[in-house]
Order: C-alpha cells, then sequence, then structure tokens
C-alpha cells in the first residue's frame, strides 16, 4: 500500500525539483545500484539541498519530503530554521525545531538567530533578517538549493498584495517557483494548498509550530488570511485561491515578456553617447517604455526595492508630458532631467 494521498503529493514535488537541481548541476539524478547516499557525499560529488523550516506545517512537510527523498537521489539533505528573536522562548522552539529536523537524518542542521529591525514594516524587516541569514548559510555550507515551504494560498495572499498596492502585473505575478542569487530559491509547494500539507504532517504524526503571529490581526497577511480570503471565498464561491495562483502565472509570463522587449528596445532607444532619446522612448508601447526607464534609474543606482510605481510615473512624464518640469530626485540619490531631447539619468 503507498502512501497517504497528501504524503505522496508533497514527495511528487520535492521530487521534481530535485531532478531540477541535479539536472542544472549535472549531477546523475540516480546513483548506481549499491551505491547510499553516504557514498555519494564522499565522492564529493553530491551537491548539498537545504530547507528553511520554521516548525510550521507547510516547512514541516517540506522537510520530511526532502529527508525522504534525498535518501534516493545523490543529493545531500540539511535544515536552516530561523530565530527572530520576536517572541519569549523563541531560541528554545527554534533549537526544538533543529532537534526535530536532526531526528529526520538532515545534515547539516542549524538553528541561526536574528536581529529584525524596523525597515519596511515588521513583516518586512522579518522576511529580509530571515533571507539574509538563509543566503548567508547557504554561502558559508556550500548549498546550491534552499527549498521554502510557500504553498499555493501563500500564492494568492501574495496576489492580492499586490494588487492593493497598485503597482502593475509584476506585483500581480507573486512569487516565483525559482528565485534569487544563482536560483538559489526553490519553492515546490506553490501548486498545492495548505491543508495538503498540513495533514501530510498528521499522518506523519510530525508535530508543528502555529507562529501566533499568524493568527495575529495585527499583521497584514495575517488579517488577509483569516478575514480576507475567507470573504472572498463566501462572496464568489471556492476556487478563488486556485483562481488567484494560476492569475499569479499568467502574470509571471506577461511580465517576463514585457521584461524581455524592455531589454531588447533598451539599446535602440540610447544615442551614440548612451543617452536616452525622449522622442524613440514616446513611440515605445507604455509598459516597455516604463520597464526601459525603470531600467535605466536602476543602472545609475536607485536600490530597486525602493522605486515605487509613482517614481516611474514622475519619469514617463518627462517623455509623455512634457511641459519644461525641472529635475526629479529618485531614491539612492540618483535626478533625472530632460535636456535636449535626451533623459538625462545620474546620481545628484
Amino acid at each position: 500500500m503507498g502512501p497517504h494521498p497528501a504524503v505522496a503529493a508533497i514527495r511528487l514535488a520535492v521530487r521534481r525539483v530535485l531532478h531540477d537541481v541535479l539536472t542544472e548541476h549535472s549531477t546523475p539524478a540516480l546513483p548506481t545500484a549499491g551505491t547510499t547516499e553516504e557514498a555519494a557525499a564522499g565522492s564529493g560529488r553530491a551537491p548539498l539541498v537545504l530547507v528553511a523550516c520554521s516548525g510550521g506545517a507547510d516547512s514541516m512537510a517540506l522537510a520530511s519530503a526532502l529527508a525522504f527523498e534525498a535518501r534516493k537521489l545523490a543529493v545531500r539533505a540539511g535544515a536552516v530554521t530561523v530565530d527572530h528573536g520576536l517572541q519569549p522562548g523563541s531560541d528554545l522552539r527554534a533549537a526544538e525545531v533543529a532537534a526535530r529536523l536532526t531526528a529526520m537524518n538532515l545534515d547539516p542542521v542549524e538553528a541561526i538567530a536574528v536581529t529584525v529591525g524596523r525597515e519596511g514594516g515588521p513583516e518586512a524587516a522579518a522576511r529580509d533578517a530571515r533571507y539574509a541569514a538563509l543566503d548567508e548559510a547557504a554561502e558559508r555550507l556550500g548549498a546550491v538549493a534552499v527549498l521554502l515551504g510557500h504553498t499555493r494560498d501563500d500564492q494568492a495572499e501574495t496576489v492580492l498584495l499586490g494588487l492593493a498596492r497598485g503597482s502593475g502585473i509584476r506585483s500581480l505575478s507573486g512569487m516565483a517557483a525559482v528565485s534569487g542569487t544563482a536560483d538559489r530559491y526553490r519553492r515546490p509547494f506553490l501548486q498545492l494548498d495548505r491543508q495538503t500539507a498540513r495533514k501530510a504532517c498528521m499522518v506523519q504524526s510530525l508535530p508543528v509550530w502555529d507562529d501566533p503571529m499568524n493568527a495575529d490581526p495585527a499583521y497584514t497577511r495575517s488579517r488577509l488570511r483569516h478575514e480576507g480570503l475567507p470573504a472572498l471565498e463566501k462572496s464568489l464561491g471556492k476556487g478563488v485561491v486556485e483562481a488567484l495562483a494560476r492569475t499569479a502565472q499568467l502574470c509571471r509570463d506577461d511580465a517576463d515578456a514585457l521584461d524581455a522587449w524592455a531589454a531588447d528596445a533598451d539599446p535602440s532607444v540610447r544615442d551614440e553617447a548612451g543617452l536616452l532619446e525622449c522622442a524613440k522612448l514616446y513611440a515605445l508601447p507604455p509598459a516597455v517604455r516604463r520597464r526601459v526607464l525603470r531600467r535605466a534609474a536602476i543602472a545609475e543606482g536607485a536600490p530597486a526595492g525602493s522605486l515605487f510605481a509613482r517614481h516611474v510615473e514622475e519619469l514617463d512624464r518627462l517623455i509623455t508630458g512634457w511641459r519644461g518640469q525641472g529635475a526629479i530626485n529618485l531614491p539612492g540619490r540618483v535626478v533625472a532631467r530632460r535636456q535636449g531631447g535626451r533623459l538625462v539619468i545620474r546620481q545628484g
């Protein structure tokens, strides 16, 4: 008799990602007969894949699937749990999660304490601190990939948050299945719902920790999860989560195509000195033109995370609504001005 359907689903999702990682790193996906995981690791050819685990149902399910699948492939499997230090006893919880991960035969396993700043609000600051810790651990341990437990439900929430920001289809694209430096981050569960992950933990008798922050109405995502999405499902019927996740993929495909178009168009709208020519920019479709402008501002030092839609709109008005406006100040002390039919973007 095979595994429970929920367990089979999470294992299949992880297996597909591991095959992708192994293919990209030119390692045979299946070891030869009789080859053990330890022998493969000892050969120096087996890449290390880490799972980021908070102890919640999603990431515990992911850790269990990685531990199971890695035994069958030429993969070393480890884990990292991050202690954000935001709640009393968080260090003890992190140590407990690390012990559970070690019991799954994951190795190495690390519990990393971070200091959460205040920039961008508590949720963004915690996320920034967490990813910085995961990046550092991956670099130090030589991991080729870090698996994240985001589910289809998380994707739906991300799409709605992007819609509320009103910053274009890239915000509606949600989370990518593959992202980060050198495609480090992988999200195997984006096509699985949260309930599947929780069910997989239950049938495997895996203890899970429910972060009280996830139910705290002080946090935007928590309110959306417990109030917003249920209200949408009540009004529109079941299937809202699946539809939002599908929207994310469609928007990502469109955004990727427009980004590629903008990259190709960029050289054609510059003069011999490399300055952007306003007349040529004006002739581009608005969605492509704004991407060219955003690329140019970032290239001159404007931080991508601080360059918002309103900044790009101000730049765009120098092209489409020229009335003799003065210079525009952008994040990162970057200044943009129109001079002699050219758009000049420089550090101020």
